[in-house]
């Protein structure tokens, strides 16, 4: 029997592959409860959470990590409130470490969500409750969940052991390294398929390979699209360059990344039946003004996906994007003592 209760969730390299996939089939349990809807009219709690209540540390702004702790904290009858990149006096005039003093006498749980591993850590080791990784620059091990569950519902799988999935880009930051990290986990086939300075640090490389040599997984790093995506069941990417940095690293980026696009050629390669993933937002369009920005200075209509890709049948984008709240739910009930 598995008990999470009273564990952080800081990266998926703290749990066991057993404890992950409890997370996904408990994810998939409180989804369908919450599908079926509350038989008495009442408001749909699951769970012994009445009364308990969350703090949700954003210092980087967000859709999908902001509305899937919410939501989950009302389903659960908990309440929940959110700290804003500008709402709190965390790291201007209190450090982390008196911040996690200060919200762990007044709330169950901490999520945080901003800048280097080593904070939400801090944040952990000062906490006397469970801290959440909303994300890091190093890790997104909510957002692993969910892309997870999403490829369990859509192959019909009740584990993972054995699938492909090839990640293109930039593979040296938080999203390259929690797919390679929860590939290795749960004995899946991962692929960096990225040039050859964009790849995964060597020293994460090693472990995960170390954690593949018990769960049966492997590790694959090419430069090359072709050999990348051959027989891939999941192709996946993110976007190349973060909201704030110069021009010059945008051109660097597109440069040395345009050839990883992900597009009907690469999926040429993979399985007739392979999924296409991207944890959004994505500048597939010029529909925003960041899209018409890139188009304006770089001439791309499209950035690390086409549009035809992100809008074919094979893109589950938007179940990904749903399943975020259901595997946050889990994370929630599980570290909460949630019966």
């Amino acid at each position: 029997m598995v008990d999470l209760t009273g564990r952080d969730f800081l990266k998926l390299l703290d749990y066991t592959p057993e404890e992950i996939l409890y997370l996904l089939h408990l994810a998939e349990r409180l989804k369908k409860e919450k599908k079926a809807g509350s038989k008495d009219g009442k408001p749909l709690h699951q769970g012994n959470f009445t009364g308990k209540n969350i703090a949700l540390i954003f210092e980087k702004n967000s859709t999908r990590t902001r509305c899937s702790f919410e939501v989950a904290a009302s389903d659960l009858g908990m309440g929940s409130t959110y700290l804003g990149p500008t709402g709190s006096q965390i790291g201007t005039k209190e450090s982390i470490a008196d911040t996690a003093r200060v919200l762990s006498r007044m709330y169950d749980g901490i999520e945080y969500r901003g800048f280097g591993q080593d904070l939400v850590e801090t944040l952990a080791k000062y906490s006397d409750v469970p801290v959440w990784n909303g994300l890091t620059n190093e890790f997104h091990p909510t957002q692993m969940l969910a892309d997870m569950l999403t490829i369990m519902e859509h192959f019909h799988l009740s584990d993972l052991k054995g699938v492909r999935l090839t990640y293109m880009g930039d593979a040296r930051y938080n999203m390259g390294n929690s797919y390679m990290v929860a590939c290795a986990k749960l004995g899946m086939h991962y692929t960096a398929c990225a040039p050859k300075e964009y790849q995964p640090a060597k020293e994460l490389v090693d472990t995960c390979d170390r954690i593949c040599g018990e769960t049966g997984g492997s590790i694959t790093l090419t430069d090359s699209v072709e050999e990348g995506c051959k027989d891939a069941d999941v192709i996946c990417t993110d976007v190349w360059v973060s909201m704030g940095e110069p021009d010059a690293v945008w051109k660097e980026r597109i440069d040395a990344l345009l050839p990883y696009q992900v597009n009907e050629k690469a999926f040429s390669y993979a399985k007739k039946d392979a999924v296409f993933l991207h944890c959004l937002p994505s500048f597939h369009n010029l529909d925003t003004k960041i899209g018409e920005s890139i188009y304006e200075k770089f001439g791309l209509k499209e950035m690390e996906v086409t549009d035809e890709v992100f809008e074919s049948s094979r893109s589950l984008v938007f179940d990904e994007a749903e399943n975020r709240m259901h595997t946050i739910k889990a994370v929630v009930y599980a570290t909460l003592g949630g019966k």
